[in-house]
Protein backbone atom coordinates (compact mmCIF):
# COMPACT_ATOMS: atom_id res chain seq x y z
CA UNK A 1 0.00 0.00 0.00
CA UNK A 2 2.78 2.51 0.29
CA UNK A 3 4.56 2.11 -2.42
CA UNK A 4 1.25 2.69 -4.56
CA UNK A 5 0.88 5.91 -2.17
CA UNK A 6 4.66 7.16 -3.57
CA UNK A 7 3.82 6.37 -7.24
CA UNK A 8 1.28 9.39 -6.83
CA UNK A 9 2.67 11.34 -4.40
CA UNK A 10 6.08 11.75 -7.51
CA UNK A 11 3.78 12.94 -10.52
CA UNK A 12 2.12 15.78 -7.85
CA UNK A 13 5.37 16.42 -6.54
CA UNK A 14 7.18 17.07 -10.30
CA UNK A 15 4.14 19.08 -11.23
CA UNK A 16 3.72 21.33 -7.78
CA UNK A 17 7.42 21.93 -9.16
CA UNK A 18 6.66 22.67 -12.35
CA UNK A 19 4.12 25.41 -11.51
CA UNK A 20 6.57 27.32 -8.96
CA UNK A 21 9.48 27.42 -11.56
CA UNK A 22 6.07 28.70 -14.48
CA UNK A 23 5.23 31.09 -11.76
CA UNK A 24 8.39 32.30 -10.90
CA UNK A 25 9.44 33.08 -14.73
CA UNK A 26 6.21 34.60 -15.32
CA UNK A 27 7.02 37.35 -12.58
CA UNK A 28 10.32 37.80 -13.39
CA UNK A 29 9.51 38.64 -17.05
CA UNK A 30 6.63 40.91 -15.99
CA UNK A 31 9.06 42.71 -13.81
CA UNK A 32 11.51 42.59 -16.35
CA UNK A 33 9.17 44.26 -18.82
CA UNK A 34 7.97 47.26 -16.44
CA UNK A 35 11.53 48.32 -15.54
CA UNK A 36 12.60 48.36 -19.15
CA UNK A 37 9.82 50.50 -20.11
CA UNK A 38 9.96 53.56 -18.14
CA UNK A 39 7.49 55.58 -19.75
CA UNK A 40 3.50 56.32 -18.12
CA UNK A 41 0.71 57.49 -19.62
CA UNK A 42 -1.88 59.17 -17.96
CA UNK A 43 -4.94 61.39 -18.60
CA UNK A 44 -5.58 64.73 -16.43
CA UNK A 45 -7.25 67.94 -16.55
CA UNK A 46 -4.61 70.38 -15.40
CA UNK A 47 -5.35 72.53 -12.60
CA UNK A 48 -1.92 74.63 -12.53
CA UNK A 49 1.09 74.94 -14.07
CA UNK A 50 3.51 76.69 -12.14
CA UNK A 51 7.13 77.42 -12.74
CA UNK A 52 9.98 78.13 -10.07
CA UNK A 53 13.61 78.39 -10.11
CA UNK A 54 13.34 77.57 -13.25
CA UNK A 55 11.48 73.86 -12.75
CA UNK A 56 7.83 73.37 -14.22
CA UNK A 57 5.89 71.40 -12.40
CA UNK A 58 1.91 70.81 -13.82
CA UNK A 59 -0.92 69.88 -11.07
CA UNK A 60 -3.53 67.49 -12.31
CA UNK A 61 -6.57 65.95 -11.86
CA UNK A 62 -6.30 62.13 -13.12
CA UNK A 63 -8.96 61.06 -14.94
CA UNK A 64 -9.96 57.87 -16.58
CA UNK A 65 -10.38 58.67 -21.07
CA UNK A 66 -12.42 56.22 -22.99
CA UNK A 67 -13.37 55.87 -26.49
CA UNK A 68 -15.53 53.98 -28.79
CA UNK A 69 -17.00 50.31 -27.73
CA UNK A 70 -14.88 50.87 -24.45
CA UNK A 71 -16.61 54.10 -23.79
CA UNK A 72 -19.61 52.98 -24.68
CA UNK A 73 -19.47 49.83 -22.34
CA UNK A 74 -18.01 52.04 -19.06
CA UNK A 75 -21.17 54.46 -20.33
CA UNK A 76 -23.96 51.75 -20.19
CA UNK A 77 -22.42 50.68 -16.94
CA UNK A 78 -22.38 53.68 -15.15
CA UNK A 79 -25.31 55.54 -16.59
CA UNK A 80 -27.73 52.23 -17.42
CA UNK A 81 -30.93 54.75 -18.23
CA UNK A 82 -28.72 57.38 -20.44
CA UNK A 83 -27.14 54.36 -22.49
CA UNK A 84 -30.36 52.78 -22.77
CA UNK A 85 -32.20 56.28 -24.01
CA UNK A 86 -29.26 57.27 -26.24
CA UNK A 87 -27.30 54.22 -27.57
CA UNK A 88 -24.02 54.76 -26.28
CA UNK A 89 -21.18 57.10 -25.11
CA UNK A 90 -21.92 60.97 -26.21
CA UNK A 91 -19.75 62.23 -28.92
CA UNK A 92 -18.10 58.39 -28.59
CA UNK A 93 -15.99 59.39 -25.44
CA UNK A 94 -16.69 58.88 -21.67
CA UNK A 95 -14.64 60.31 -19.04
CA UNK A 96 -14.51 58.92 -15.37
CA UNK A 97 -12.96 60.76 -12.71
CA UNK A 98 -14.40 59.88 -9.12
CA UNK A 99 -11.24 61.18 -7.64
CA UNK A 100 -10.63 64.92 -6.74
CA UNK A 101 -7.35 64.67 -5.46
CA UNK A 102 -4.35 66.41 -7.38
CA UNK A 103 -1.29 65.02 -8.36
CA UNK A 104 2.20 66.93 -9.10
CA UNK A 105 4.21 66.38 -11.69
CA UNK A 106 7.42 67.74 -13.07
CA UNK A 107 7.71 69.02 -16.49
CA UNK A 108 10.77 68.37 -18.50
CA UNK A 109 12.18 71.89 -20.20
CA UNK A 110 11.95 70.09 -23.71
CA UNK A 111 8.72 68.77 -23.39
CA UNK A 112 6.45 68.76 -26.35
CA UNK A 113 3.18 70.20 -26.27
CA UNK A 114 0.33 69.34 -29.12
CA UNK A 115 -2.58 71.34 -28.89
CA UNK A 116 -6.01 71.21 -30.85
CA UNK A 117 -7.77 74.60 -30.06
CA UNK A 118 -7.03 77.38 -28.00
CA UNK A 119 -7.18 81.72 -27.64
CA UNK A 120 -4.91 82.42 -31.11
CA UNK A 121 -6.27 85.72 -31.52
CA UNK A 122 -8.47 87.19 -28.23
CA UNK A 123 -11.39 87.51 -30.28
CA UNK A 124 -14.36 84.37 -29.75
CA UNK A 125 -15.53 84.67 -33.38
CA UNK A 126 -11.77 83.47 -34.57
CA UNK A 127 -11.86 80.15 -32.36
CA UNK A 128 -10.99 77.37 -34.64
CA UNK A 129 -9.68 74.21 -34.27
CA UNK A 130 -6.30 73.72 -35.48
CA UNK A 131 -5.62 69.69 -35.51
CA UNK A 132 -2.11 68.74 -33.34
CA UNK A 133 -0.74 72.30 -33.14
CA UNK A 134 2.86 72.03 -31.82
CA UNK A 135 3.46 74.63 -29.08
CA UNK A 136 6.64 75.30 -26.98
CA UNK A 137 6.08 75.06 -23.10
CA UNK A 138 7.08 78.65 -22.61
CA UNK A 139 3.46 79.03 -25.46
CA UNK A 140 1.45 76.46 -23.84
CA UNK A 141 2.00 78.06 -20.07
CA UNK A 142 1.32 81.57 -21.42
CA UNK A 143 -2.04 80.61 -23.18
CA UNK A 144 -3.07 78.27 -20.35
CA UNK A 145 -2.85 81.40 -18.21
CA UNK A 146 -5.38 83.18 -20.54
CA UNK A 147 -8.78 82.26 -19.71
CA UNK A 148 -11.49 85.12 -20.84
CA UNK A 149 -12.31 83.55 -24.52
CA UNK A 150 -11.04 79.76 -23.91
CA UNK A 151 -10.69 78.16 -20.79
CA UNK A 152 -7.77 75.37 -21.30
CA UNK A 153 -7.95 74.06 -18.13
CA UNK A 154 -11.33 72.65 -19.29
CA UNK A 155 -9.77 70.57 -21.90
CA UNK A 156 -8.28 67.18 -20.72
CA UNK A 157 -5.18 66.15 -21.83
CA UNK A 158 -3.07 63.17 -22.18
CA UNK A 159 0.34 63.31 -20.49
CA UNK A 160 3.46 61.16 -21.31
CA UNK A 161 6.16 60.72 -18.54
CA UNK A 162 9.38 58.90 -18.69
CA UNK A 163 11.77 58.54 -15.41
CA UNK A 164 8.81 60.61 -13.70
CA UNK A 165 9.20 63.45 -15.69
CA UNK A 166 6.45 64.99 -18.38
CA UNK A 167 7.78 65.20 -21.86
CA UNK A 168 4.79 64.87 -23.82
CA UNK A 169 1.29 67.17 -23.39
CA UNK A 170 -1.32 65.90 -25.66
CA UNK A 171 -5.09 68.46 -25.34
CA UNK A 172 -7.87 66.25 -25.97
CA UNK A 173 -10.59 67.55 -27.91
CA UNK A 174 -13.52 67.33 -26.93
CA UNK A 175 -16.80 68.74 -28.66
Amino acid sequence: MLKNKNVYLFPVLVLLFLSLVTTASTTMKTADAKSSSSLQHLSVYIHSIDTLKGQTTLTGDEIEWYEGAAADAVFAQREPESAAEIGGAPDGYYIVNDSDSLSTYTVAPDAKVTMQIYDRTGKLEELDINWNEALSLQQFIHEFALTEVFDLSQSPYHLTLKDGQIVSIVQQYTP
